[in-house]
């Protein structure tokens, strides 16, 4: 049997525990950005528009899908554009601006804003914050790592991304830590195929943190996702929160904010894929 690879050890202090800051007034949407219709904070869709998600995984037309693969490009374009944004001394309120704006400029509307009542036009999770956290007035650190999650809506269609990023220069803890969370999710994509079972995904990122020593936090799953935000199927492990310590979590009182119990680091990467005949296609990677 193939010995597990040991964990490395995190040497305490090593970066910063985030706490909740200062969170600044509801960007403007101009009038002209179609929005989704949990939203009335723009042009609300007809009635006939809006779409409620399907009870079991929806089958997508070929318009389902162009429209798809023409939202997750757009994206992709967003996140890239925030990224390049990730060095110390940045606030990542001055990151939801530039992911707001991006997606204006691309005449989409940024999915997150005012979904069940989100302040923010994205999630910005920094260090021991494991998902869902919102921009504030905190400058990023050297040494803080930054899960930044974009989604957009365009022309009725929501995609859907997120990437792990280094302030400054990385640690080899770091680095290790997120190459597994990238492993993790490329992994389980490359196992996509017609007939696969859902479980095979989550086996696959379970296995790969058993013999890396991370953990991998169960409660937060994989989803559909189209003309809705979220839908069918919900699949354990499919957008894996990997971390160095304990999987147990606290949500903070602003009902978003998810924190690491033990307050450990985590990472996250995630992927749009569309299931075709002969496989997998990821929607949301980058076109060179």
């Amino acid at each position: 049997m193939r010995k597990k690879r040991s964990k490395i050890k995190v040497e305490q202090p090593f970066f910063e525990k985030v706490l909740p800051g200062c969170v600044s007034t509801e960007r403007v949407v101009p009038s002209h950005i179609q929005v989704p219709s949990y939203t009335a904070s723009a042009t609300v869709l007809s009635e006939e528009a809006i779409t409620v998600p399907p009870s079991t995984p929806d089958i997508k037309t070929k318009t389902d899908i162009d429209g798809m693969r023409q939202v997750c490009q757009i994206a992709r374009k967003v996140l890239n554009t925030a990224a390049q944004a990730v060095m110390p001394g940045v606030k990542t309120d001055e990151i939801d601006k530039i992911v707001h704006d991006t997606a204006i400029s691309l005449k989409s509307y940024p999915s997150p804003l005012n979904y069940k009542g989100f302040p923010k036009s994205v999630c910005t999770s920094v260090n021991n914050v494991m998902c869902h956290g919102i921009p504030d007035d905190r400058p990023l650190q050297t040494g803080d790592i930054i899960n930044i999650d974009v989604t957009v809506y365009h022309e009725g269609y929501h995609g859907d991304l997120s990437e792990t990023y280094v302030v400054g220069t990385p640690d080899p803890k770091t680095v290790d830590l997120l190459a597994v969370a990238k492993l993790c999710r490329d992994a389980a994509i490359n196992i996509c195929k017609p007939g696969e079972k859902y479980s095979q995904i989550g086996e696959v990122i379970s296995y790969i943190c058993e013999e890396t020593g991370y953990g991998v936090v169960p409660d937060f799953c994989g989803h559909g996702i189209g003309k809705y935000f979220h839908g069918p199927p919900c699949i354990i492990h499919c957008k894996p929160i990997i971390t160095e310590g304990g999987t147990e979590f606290v949500i903070l009182d602003d009902g978003w904010t998810v924190v690491s119990k033990d307050g450990s680091r985590s990472a996250q990467f995630e992927h749009t894929i569309l299931i075709t005949d002969t496989g997998v296609e990821v929607l949301t990677a980058s076109v060179t």
